[in-house]
Order: C-alpha cells, then sequence, then structure tokens
C-alpha cells in the first residue's frame, strides 16, 4: 500500500472513530436525561427505583400540605391516583398554581417511603392536565366517583345567555 492510500485509509479510520464516539456520547447524554414517569400506585407498590431520578404525578390530597415552621421553603405533601397515596417533600417555592385537589407532576428520586422532589410543575390553566397524570387517574378511578377538581373534569362551556346588543 503506497503512502496516500495509507494516509486516506488513516483519516476515514479516525473520521469513523470520532462519528462511532460522538454517537456513543449522545445515547449516553439521552439516557441520564431521561426521566420515566410512575403514578402512585406503581410507587407504593415498589415499582419505582430508589435513588434515581423519576417523575411522580397525580392530585394533591386535600389537607395534606404542611409547611415547616422553622424553614417556610420546606413543603410536605401528599400525591394520590384514587388507589394509593405517595408522601412527597420539596424544599423550594411552589408554582402559583400549586393547590389541594390539583395536578401536579414532580421529578425527583425515592427515598425509602417518601418521594423527595426537586422540581415541582403545576397546571397552568383550569383545563390542562399532563396526558401521563390524566390517563393514571382515569385507570385508577374505575368507581365512577368524580373527583372534586376543576383540572381533573374539564370545564362546562361557558354558554352566553344574553345576546350583544348593538
Amino acid at each position: 500500500m503506497n503512502a496516500v492510500r495509507r494516509k486516506k485509509l488513516m483519516w476515514v479510520m479516525f473520521t469513523l472513530a470520532g462519528a462511532a464516539i460522538a454517537v456513543v456520547l449522545v445515547v449516553y447524554a439521552i439516557g441520564q436525561q431521561t426521566d420515566y414517569y410512575f403514578d402512585a400506585t406503581a410507587i407504593a407498590q415498589g415499582e419505582a427505583p430508589q435513588d434515581k431520578r423519576i417523575r411522580a404525578g397525580g392530585m394533591v390530597v386535600a389537607g395534606s400540605v404542611q409547611r415547616s415552621v422553622s424553614d417556610p421553603l420546606s413543603v410536605e405533601f401528599a400525591i394520590t391516583d384514587f388507589a394509593s397515596t405517595v408522601p412527597v417533600t420539596y424544599q423550594g417555592i411552589l408554582p402559583d398554581l400549586f393547590a389541594e385537589n390539583s395536578g401536579v407532576v414532580a421529578t425527583g428520586k425515592m427515598q425509602g417511603e417518601t418521594f423527595v422532589a426537586g422540581e415541582v410543575l403545576a397546571k397552568h390553566d383550569e383545563n390542562y392536565m399532563p396526558p401521563e397524570v390524566a390517563k393514571s387517574l382515569k385507570e385508577h378511578n374505575r368507581s365512577g366517583a368524580i373527583p372534586a377538581s376543576e383540572q381533573y373534569n374539564p370545564a362546562e362551556p361557558i354558554r352566553e345567555t344574553e345576546t350583544l346588543q348593538q
């Protein structure tokens, strides 16, 4: 093999090796950023991994929100999918739309039986709920009972009772 062909072959080999390394790094980075969703029943049954970042979603249980007296940023509450309930702790400022009987999705880690949230997301209007949470709540609410939440039950459209007079 002459020197010119050897030089071209080396460039091709280095290019392929670099591309392979780039693909491996991209796949690894995507895998590290993937958060799997678990509802309250799956968490209560022990399906959620310990000390691995996951997303947990459900409705905030009425009367479960408790703030620490010594640290006002420390909040404890519980989420439910109407079949199971999971305690959640959060250190930080909750979103303005966070409320009892409303849907939330929290990102964090399981530590024992408690979900330690690093981020809490709340609804952005009365008709929206993340698809995973809505599906989970509908699956676990087989009794036909309607939860007392505007978020779970879409609002009725406003009907005009008066016509506009010109």
